[in-house]
């Protein structure tokens, strides 16, 4: 057609020239199938653009309207290859058939045809948010992915023109996406915004791109997996962005600050025990990064208040691998990290746990076993006549090797002692050990059964009797 057009083989030369001849077969044939017109629209978007409008523009109709009509009335053949889905006889179309087909059209042509069909306000917001999900994961590459390749080129920062030129597609194409986003809630998933804020970071997206990313991820945070708060860092796609990280939580909390009815409000509680404990796993996988600075790492553990964690195994988990993973800490760094376990927030299983690991500092096992002491003496308190509960006896055994470490741990020598590197410590052992001695007599006391008690009462009564006779 624009050949014909252009060598002016029009009725005014000769009647049923070719351009009429193509026009009726563009009309009657081409703008009636669905897979003809996106082929004849991608085909003319490559040639001439925008400027061609006369084959643009109806391509764009045909295929508008064809996605505009009910499922049930679909006839016609299209691409759907979702993972899990096989097609049988008789079996009804799912709503979002269109969305692999225009996923092949550039950036700017699927952009019009959005557009389009989110003005006639037919279809619901999350079928246009599949169709920018099914879009993405065609044109753009998770930073995840090792060797992540796009057209044959290895994206990575790279001088070279070809790598930089696909970098500016890649964020030509994200930055469509992110404006296309419905603004209704849930249109996407949380996982799906993530992905996106991975990427942004990766191609050097503008700062208006990232802030929508990070504002809407944070409201729907607790659809998310721990691996996807996992974003690198553009300069080092080995190392992760607690930045991003930070913001997407504190636009989070911010929702916890707004007036909410009683309903909304157990939503919301619900949702910030799943955040709590996908984020604890996520610090799980930060601490095995042997070169993560206990600072960030602290910093990133107070993302979320205290309230939010319910209880504090998850976190007692990734401070304890970060102490593996970095034995090279000091003690104060040590002391600092493990103040930010809640003792009382553990289960008794991780407690006893906690109890008998020598990665913990002495004054972290001290509050432990002043813990499981409380714990056993409420129990007992509570329990029927005639019966105690006996302590945890892994908190028994603790009190010995606590001992132990605290004697090992102090100064030999008299030069040692003047030291003022040590001096601290020395006290802070005179405590431990007054502390251990006080709960081994509870402890100790604790383990008698009330028949044994009474019975050594009774004789002591005799032995009074007795002088008394004398």
């Amino acid at each position: 057609m624009l050949a014909a057009r252009f060598l002016r083989m029009t009725e005014a030369v000769a009647k049923g020239n070719l351009v009429a001849k193509l026009e009726t077969f563009f009309d009657s044939c081409v703008l009636q199938g669905w897979k003809d017109s996106v082929a004849a629209l991608q085909a003319a978007w490559r040639i001439s653009g925008w400027s061609e409008s006369r084959i643009v523009q109806p391509c764009i109709d045909s295929i508008v309207e064809k996605i505009l009509m009910p499922p049930s009335k679909v006839t016609w053949s299209y691409t759907y290859t979702r993972p899990g889905y096989t097609r049988k006889p008789h079996q009804s179309v799912p709503k979002d058939w269109w969305t692999e087909d225009i996923s092949e059209l550039d950036i700017e042509v699927f952009r019009s045809v959005i557009s389009t069909v989110r003005a006639s306000r037919l279809l619901p917001p999350p079928l246009i948010g599949e169709a920018l999900h099914v879009y993405a994961c065609k044109h753009l590459v998770d930073p995840l992915r090792a060797g992540a390749v796009a057209n044959g080129c290895v994206l990575h920062q790279a001088q070279s023109s070809a790598a930089e030129e696909t970098l500016a597609k890649q964020r030509r194409v994200l930055e469509s996406i992110v404006t296309m986003i419905p603004g209704e809630p849930g249109s996407v998933t949380g996982r799906f915004l993530l992905r996106l804020l991975r990427v942004a970071n990766y191609v050097s997206a503008s700062s208006s791109t990232r802030a929508q990313l990070i504002r809407q991820a944070g409201s729907q945070l607790d659809e998310v997996r721990a691996a996807d708060l996992l974003i690198p860092l553009p300069s080092d796609p080995q190392a992760y962005d607690v930045g991003a990280v930070e913001a997407v939580v504190e636009h989070f909390l911010a929702q916890f600050q707004r007036p909410a009815a009683p309903d909304e409000r157990r939503r919301m509680s619900a949702a910030m025990d799943k955040v709590a404990r996908i984020f604890d796993e996520c610090l799980r996988t930060i601490a095995l990064d042997r070169d993560f600075p206990v600072a960030k790492f602290v910093d990133l553990v107070e993302c979320l208040p205290d309230i939010a964690r319910s209880d504090h195994d998850s976190l007692y988990y990734a401070i304890d691998i970060y102490l593996k993973e970095h034995p090279e800490l000091s003690k104060a760094d040590k002391k600092r990290l493990c103040r930010l376990i809640d003792c009382r927030k553990l289960s008794p299983d991780v407690r006893a746990q906690a109890i008998s690991n020598d990665r913990m500092p002495l004054r972290t096992i001290v509050q432990l076993l002043f813990v499981e002491q409380e714990r056993t003496m409420g129990a007992a308190a509570g329990a029927s006549h005639g019966a105690a509960v006996a302590p945890d006896r892994a908190s028994v055994d603790a009190i010995s090797r606590l001992a132990a470490r605290t004697n090992e741990d102090e100064p030999a020598s008299s030069a040692d002692h003047k030291s003022d590197v040590h001096r601290p410590r020395r006290d802070h052992t005179r405590v431990a050990d007054g502390a251990t001695a006080a709960m081994t007599r509870s402890l100790s006391a604790s383990t008698k059964t009330p028949v044994a008690g009474r019975k050594e009462r009774t004789t002591e009564e005799r032995g009074s009797r007795m002088r008394n006779k004398e």
